[in-house]
């Protein structure tokens, strides 16, 4: 099945090359030039989406932020220019890496398929498994208490199936950051303490056992 991947620029010479490029190479190509146009169109599901930052009406992290709970796909952030801080604000909402402007289209396509493949090594896990009050479906990628569904975005269930999958064992932030964002991506560990606040916050709405437990000056472990 081809991959389908959405492009996201208010330069219409880069949308019009990178969906030539991507054509090329078999993907089903959708293409959007601002933010509202983005919200319109993600319906159509796509598989992995490039994002423009820096766009007129809505810039990139306020599409991120608005879409990530209606998809799970990689989100890759199209810039020109990033600061730290854009960084962890970039993940923080969602984003999954960072491509700076100008980029080799190899390289990005590269890129892209690494985090395809990813997302298929997710999926290809169909265990059912139950943590307490909690039922995580790692097929689905969702989590369960009794019969509500707790909303989580990608990131933050890519955590709860690391740690999840591995009870008792204590991951660092470093690590953590490593295996969820990947050795080559742009940011900061710190970022993966705030994707922690924001599972537990989630969490605790629904059953007050902390899953995720602080091993002090050595990181996280879950705990059922």
């Amino acid at each position: 099945m081809n991959h389908k991947i959405m492009i996201v620029d208010d330069e219409p010479d880069i949308v019009s090359m990178l969906a030539s490029f991507f054509t090329g190479k078999g993907y089903q190509t959708l293409t959007a030039h601002s933010g509202e146009e983005t919200l319109k169109k993600i319906e159509q599901a796509p598989d992995i989406i490039l994002l423009d930052i820096n766009m007129p009406d809505m810039d990139g992290l306020e599409v991120c932020e608005l879409i990530r709970d209606r998809v799970s796909c990689p989100i890759l952030f199209l810039t020109a220019r990033i600061e730290d801080a854009d960084k962890v604000k970039g993940f923080s909402v969602g984003g999954d890496d960072y491509i700076l402007k100008p980029f080799s289209l190899m390289e990005l396509e590269a890129r892209v398929c690494a985090h395809l493949r990813r997302e298929a090594r997710h999926k290809a896990d169909t265990r059912l498994k139950f943590a307490g009050d909690l039922a995580i479906d790692y097929t689905q990628r969702q989590m369960f208490c009794g019969k509500e569904e707790i909303p989580v975005t990608k990131k933050e269930f890519d955590i709860v199936e690391l740690l999840s999958q591995n009870p008792g064992q204590v991951f660092d932030k470093e690590r953590i950051y490593e295996k969820i964002w990947g050795y080559d991506s742009e940011g900061d560990s710190s970022v993966v303490a705030e994707h922690i606040r924001r599972i537990r916050t989630k969490i605790a709405a629904y059953t007050d056992w902390p899953y995720i437990e602080t091993v002090w000056g050595c990181g996280y472990k879950w705990s059922c």
